[in-house]
């Protein structure tokens, strides 16, 4: 196997414990195990992150910016989803 016809990696890195994930960038590589040191080097050179998720391009589904309306418009017409429906009574903390 070439480089040329290696798999494409999405890379996540998380910043701080307790943060989310964000993508990176991506990078070429033969395995998993690779694109998660290639990652490491390329993309926490200076020590920014404390978490690394490579995942292969080809299993990441997306929706389509274009298909905005008719995929989301569905939950709009269920209010009940919302932390605005309801009212939270005066005992009740860490919400």
């Amino acid at each position: 196997m070439t480089s040329d016809s290696w798999p494409l990696w999405e890379v996540f890195v998380r910043s701080r414990r307790g943060l989310s994930h964000t993508h990176a960038g991506s990078l070429h590589a033969p395995d998993a195990e690779m694109a998660l040191r290639n990652a490491r080097d390329l993309y926490t050179r200076r020590s920014e992150g404390v978490s690394i998720w490579v995942v292969p391009s080809t299993e990441i589904t997306a929706s389509s910016p274009d298909e905005k309306d008719p995929f989301f418009e569905p939950s709009a017409d269920k209010p009940y989803r919302h932390p605005t429906f309801y009212e939270i009574p005066e005992g009740v903390k860490h919400l």
